[in-house]
């Protein structure tokens, strides 16, 4: 997610997914790229860099102590960056899991280390919730102050690393994608730790992720955020006012790719928030699905194309084409059977209702 990332994410991904499995580690510096090599090629592992310590912790989900890099010696560890309303991240926790079934009994650890994008995230009941809805197997870590972020010179969600049992960064990977070439990289790591440990393997290759197949080539809208400390994508062409109500009428066309409102709203930094009763969204965009951020307690009413939405385009929170927002976190609006240009038509009931941002898939 982030958001310098977000253009970037797909077009990161497919250059990577294009490298020959297990080639190429990615520095957290920007521009910089170290061959991966096996341990038989290695003559000196100061090409690579140690990976800094997991410090600055508030909490902990899915394991019973603290978890540290020191605690973990001896183990191959993946360190993956998440937030909780990120579409990409989400989408990358089936392969976290199967990897976490497949490998955890020959020293893999993975660790979810939870930097929030936004205030909610911060709330350890939200990231608990968030944890069970995604059935996520393996301990989670909130960095709410981002130290253990900052530590790693990290700038985007979602991002891997992958250290190897000697406590060396041999792989990184920033966004979706590339699962093969980082499966392939565990177990050379895992085969490494293996043989100087005097183990034996017992890879389970059975377990396979039920994952979201998704083609960024077809996604022409980028997230779009609604807070004044982001690069707002309101379309209406009101003069916006920081932390102040404005009334909105819908335009005669909404520009493709903005967001349109209808009501009174006021413009908060993180997110647009309902002040009537009523009010109403509009937006067209080109995509498969469409998700919101959104806290309040509020019924939205969905219409796709000047219509009420077809039960074969429910996204997974809408019920009878309405949605309950009654949590702060990502709601899943429409998921279509194909890629295409489309008008989504939002009408709120509720006072309160807070929009941060839209993500397509």
């Amino acid at each position: 997610m982030r958001r310098e990332i977000l253009n970037a994410i797909a077009l990161g991904s497919a250059v990577i997914a294009v490298i020959l499995a297990a080639n190429l580690y990615f520095t957290s510096l920007p521009n910089e790229e170290v061959e991966f090599r096996s341990a038989d090629e290695i003559t000196d592992k100061s090409i690579y860099k140690k990976a800094p310590e997991i410090s600055g912790i508030s909490g902990y989900i899915n394991t019973d102590k603290p978890l540290t890099l020191a605690d973990l010696k001896d183990k191959v560890v993946l360190v993956d960056f998440w937030t909780y309303t990120c579409i990409n991240c989400i989408r990358t926790i089936p392969y976290l899991n199967a990897w976490y079934e497949k490998y955890s009994d020959d020293g893999l650890v993975i660790l979810g280390i939870h930097t929030p994008e936004f205030e909610f995230e911060k709330e350890y009941e939200n990231v608990k919730a968030a944890v069970e809805r995604y059935g996520i197997k393996y301990p989670v870590l909130q960095d709410n102050d981002y130290i253990t972020w900052n530590a790693y010179a990290n700038r985007y969600w979602p991002h891997k690393y992958l250290i190897d049992h000697e406590g060396y960064i041999r792989y990184d990977h920033i966004g979706e994608g590339a699962y093969e070439e980082t499966e392939n990289v565990i177990k050379e790591l895992l085969r490494e730790r293996a043989e100087a440990l005097g183990l034996t393997l017992t890879f389970d290759e059975d377990i396979e992720p039920e994952a979201e197949d998704v083609n960024f080539n077809l996604i022409f809208t980028p997230e779009l955020y609604l807070g004044y400390k982001f690069n707002t994508a309101i379309g209406n062409g009101n003069m916006l006012v920081q932390d102040q109500v404005s009334e909105f009428s819908l335009p005669e066309e909404c520009p493709v790719n903005k967001v349109c409102l209808e009501g009174s709203w006021r413009w908060n930094d993180e997110n647009i928030e309902l002040v009537s009763d009523e009010g109403k969204i509009v937006l067209r965009y080109s995509a498969k699905a469409v998700n919101i951020v959104a806290s309040g307690n509020s019924q939205l009413t969905i219409s796709l194309d000047n219509k009420p939405i077809d039960e074969e385009d429910y996204g997974d929170d809408v019920s009878d084409g309405t949605v309950t927002i009654n949590e702060q976190r990502l709601y899943n609006l429409v998921k279509s059977r194909d890629y295409g240009k489309h008008m989504i038509e939002i009408d709120v009931e509720g006072k309160g209702f807070r929009l941060y941002t839209f993500t397509f898939g």
